[in-house]
């Protein structure tokens, strides 16, 4: 007879394996509190800034930490679809208020965007503690730099965004004004 042979797993593979499925159950559940999310990343994210301030160091982690969130920013922003590639195959945005309507969806999802966000600011936090990467350099220069990205990077996706006409913000539903109401009474 053959019998049937039990494998032992690893205790260190049992425990990520338990610490995965925890870290995934937690973060299920912080699915429908963006508020609560947003706050704890605020919080990582002051203390990052603390510990730049306390150490007066580590610029060049925080300015590739800004050029990704740069990037994450405008990700999160720019349509899932871009319109001008779209426009090519015929297909685009609705331009005129005849055309189908059809909802913003991001490149990046608000969720991967928090929890994106979040990850970098954990992992720049933890590269301060090694001081190889506490390269010297005139941080002015960095920020101005950084600035100018800024600016120019937004610049032009608010023109794009202008250019084929959508807003990347869910507003909620748009209710009904005082004015509108006083307005259809008059009229009947």
């Amino acid at each position: 007879m053959a019998e049937a042979r039990v494998q032992s797993v690893p205790p260190f593979v049992k425990w990520c394996s338990d610490f995965s499925r925890l870290f995934q159950y937690y973060l299920d559940r912080s699915v429908p509190q963006p508020t609560l999310r947003w706050l704890g990343t605020l919080a990582v994210a002051l203390l990052y800034a603390l510990r730049i301030y306390y150490v007066q160091g580590f610029y060049v982690v925080s300015y590739g930490l800004g050029i990704y969130v740069l990037n994450l920013l405008i990700q999160f922003l720019s349509p899932k679809v871009d319109p001008e590639l779209e426009s090519l195959d015929g297909a685009s945005l609705p331009t005129k208020t005849s055309d189908e309507f059809r909802p913003f969806v991001r490149r990046l999802p608000e969720f991967k965007f928090w929890y994106t966000f979040t990850k970098a600011f954990l992992v720049a936090s933890f590269m301060t503690l090694f001081p190889v990467f506490d390269v010297p350099v005139f941080w002015p220069i960095l920020v101005l730099y950084w600035i100018v990205l800024f600016v120019l990077t937004m610049r032009k996706q608010i023109m794009h965004m202008i250019k084929y006409k959508y807003v990347p913000f869910d507003l909620g539903k748009k209710g009904t004004s005082v004015l509108k109401v006083v307005a259809s009474h008059e009229t009947d």
